[in-house]
This record gives structure tokens, sequence and C-alpha cells, in this order.
């Protein structure tokens, strides 16, 4: 593999690795609809405010989230919103993974 193929390989791992977590995808759906501060995710998620800090450094070091000191608040937003294009297209994955299973447990009804 040439090294600026690997390069950029290596560089969108580093985005999905980033949301790879449940809490992670959760905040990126949140952001897309509106900035969010730590206490309000907090509230969502259920987590404390250090797990939910650490989600978010996580979202920030691989450039998904930008952060903007408001007073005492530090409130978050999506960086690139096309993200969820991704996202959906995840859900697509699913639904079709789910139709095909479908299909296979019908055909074993029938069989029966």
């Amino acid at each position: 593999m040439k090294s600026h193929v690997k390069t950029r390989h290596e560089a969108r791992t580093k985005i999905i690795k980033a949301m790879a977590h449940p809490s992670r995808l959760f905040i990126i759906e949140e952001l897309s609809k509106r900035e969010c501060c730590v206490n309000e995710l907090t509230a969502m998620i259920g987590a404390d405010t250090s797990t939910v800090s650490k989600h978010l450094s996580v979202l920030k070091n691989a450039g998904l989230v930008a952060d903007e000191k408001r007073g005492n608040s530090i409130f978050y937003t999506l960086r690139c919103p096309c993200i969820m294009d991704f996202v959906t297209c995840v859900e697509d994955v699913l639904s079709t993974n789910a139709k095909e299973q479908t299909k296979i447990m019908r055909c074993c009804k029938t069989r029966k």
C-alpha cells in the first residue's frame, strides 16, 4: 500500500474509532440537533461529568466536535454535520441486514 493511501486510511480510522462507542454516537446525534454543554449531555446520557467529558475529548481530538467557553460553561457543536450521512448509512446497513434475516427466518419456518 502506498504511504499516502495508508495515511488517509489511518486518518479515517481515527475518526471511525472515535465514533465507536454508544455514548459518543449519542453525543454526535444530539449535537447534530443543537449545541450542548457538558451538564446537558451528562443529564441525557446518565453518566458522571468526567465520563462525558472524556467522551467529548475523544470526539474533539478526532476533529468531530468543537467547543466554545461561555462564562463557566463550555458548549459543544458538531464540526461537520455531514457525519450524520455516515450514521444514516449505518442505519441502512442495519435495515438491510434485518430484512435479510427476516427472509431467512421465514424460509426456515415454512420448511417445518
